[in-house]
């Protein structure tokens, strides 16, 4: 954000059920969070813009250029699911209702578990703190209907449909998300851009993030070239 800042005008948006957005909802699936920010859009008087999105959010950025092709001008997905087959198991686990009840009733053991596991999820030393954050902001049902409902989602008939420049980044040693998903995006929209980064995870922002904020800001600054 910060170095996007300097020459775009950015906004970060926490999914409902996740960070400082509310809690109090009915459903929480991919497609209730494609039309918040096709809301939030509309709301900010935003006509047309570039997306960002990581994991779920890159999977939330290609469907709303799916569905709203005139509200993105380009989409950057960084290690983001395709297919919803390609997350790692104990997330597609997670997705079952007694596993996520079962977390959540023991989130201390939880979190500790997820402080043990975060040097082989992210080499950034600040990682286990702000994961540690994320968790104690997020709720059981958010948790639990988005995973579920990302586990379902297949994109892959939807994206010969995009016809804006698209990049995919890809951590070669990503074990969250199957890292193949940039084949999968590269057979779909024939047109996209691969970035792989052989020494990142899932987290690349946070694993090379020198290179990976030049590979975004040069996507960004160059023309836009339509597919013939």
């Amino acid at each position: 954000m910060t170095s996007l800042g300097q020459a775009y005008r950015t906004y970060a948006l926490d999914f409902w059920g996740f960070g400082e957005s509310g809690k109090k909802r009915n459903s929480y699936t991919v497609q209730d969070f494609v039309s918040m920010v096709n809301q939030f859009m509309e709301r900010m008087g935003i006509d047309n813009a570039p997306l960002v999105g990581h994991s779920m959010g890159g999977t939330v950025s290609l469907s709303l250029a799916i569905q709203h092709p005139t509200k993105t001008s380009k989409v950057v997905v960084v290690g983001s699911p395709i297919v919803g087959s390609s997350l790692a198991l104990p997330l597609k686990f997670a997705g079952y209702k007694p596993i996520a009840y079962l977390l959540f009733n023991l989130m201390g053991a939880f979190r500790l578990g997820m402080r043990i596991a975060s040097p082989s999820i992210c080499r950034d030393p600040g990682f286990p703190e702000m994961m540690d954050s994320d968790l104690t902001k997020t709720t059981l049902e958010s948790f639990l209907i988005s995973i579920a409902t990302l586990r379902r989602t297949d994109l892959r008939p939807y994206l010969d449909q995009i016809k804006i420049p698209t990049l995919g980044m890809f951590g070669d040693r990503d074990n969250i998300v199957d890292p193949r998903q940039y084949q999968v995006m590269q057979s779909g929209i024939p047109t996209a851009r691969i970035e792989r980064f052989k020494n990142a995870g899932h987290f690349i922002m946070l694993d090379e993030p020198e290179p990976f904020k030049q590979t975004l800001r040069n996507f960004l600054s160059a023309e836009a070239s339509m597919p013939s």
